[in-house]
């Protein structure tokens, strides 16, 4: 297994482009921005925000993409974190590249990422929010690698950031730096094409922002997708590094 190489699997809307940048403020790391986007669009057909702009800029290769993210020497920094959507992982493609790489996964309430996910792109469908392929993943790995992949909540990072980042970091045997807690505000070379449609929040940030309780309610065309997907989480959380 190459320990450089840091797959973090999340879900849309789910802190996971702060999380890039965290890792992306530490001088060993080099980042990698959702290789898998363009494999999926151009699979599913899906319609999302600056479609063609991300069909142009990424390989719509699953091969490629697979080769690109188990590159050791990739930027030639010695760590590579790679920020991947775990619902870019389809049916019938091969995901037996991530045994040979540390795996970690991303979560939160997807109460809270519905109603973020909705104001940009209509929920239609469970499996465009990553639970189950989250689940799929964590299967694969305790099936081929006997482990379980560190979950980390978004919540428990926003309400205590430095706690929780050097708990990661003691799991995936790297040394914690305070540089990764802040950043400077704005776009980077190393995002996705995609950024300007999703990443206003982000562009706009310098840090983690402080956890805020918030009050959520979906609409009734939405529950069944949530008390699906909260099986899942449900699941996952009780298994979650903890404060």
């Amino acid at each position: 297994m190459n320990k450089n190489i840091i797959a973090m699997w999340s879900g849309p809307r789910n802190l996971s482009t702060a999380m890039m940048r965290s890792f992306e403020n530490r001088k060993d790391t080099a980042v990698l921005d959702e290789p898998f986007y363009a494999h999926y669009l151009s699979i599913t057909g899906l319609n999302h925000p600056g479609r063609k702009q991300i069909l142009d800029f990424q390989s719509t290769n699953w091969d490629e993409v697979v080769e690109k993210c188990t590159n050791p020497n990739f930027q030639e920094k010695i760590l590579s974190y790679q920020k991947h959507m775990a619902q870019h992982n389809l049916r019938g493609f091969d995901i037996s590249w991530i045994k040979d790489v540390q795996n970690c996964i991303l979560i939160r309430d997807p109460k809270h990422v519905i109603a973020s996910y909705e104001n940009k792109y209509p929920v239609q469908d469970e499996r465009y929010l990553g639970y189950i392929q989250q689940a799929e993943i964590i299967e694969f790995l305790e099936k081929e690698n006997s482990t379980t992949p560190p979950i980390i909540d978004a919540d428990d990072i926003l309400k205590n950031p430095e706690s929780m980042m050097k708990k990661l970091c003691k799991v995936l045997d790297i040394a914690f730096y305070p540089s990764m807690l802040s950043w400077p505000k704005g776009a980077r070379d190393s995002d996705g094409v995609w950024g300007p449609y999703w990443y206003e929040g982000v562009y706009d940030s310098t840090g983690f922002k402080p956890y805020t309780e918030k009050e959520v309610s979906l609409n009734d065309n939405l529950t069944c997708i949530y008390e699906s997907c909260n099986k899942y989480y449900d699941s996952f959380y009780k298994r979650r590094l903890k404060l």
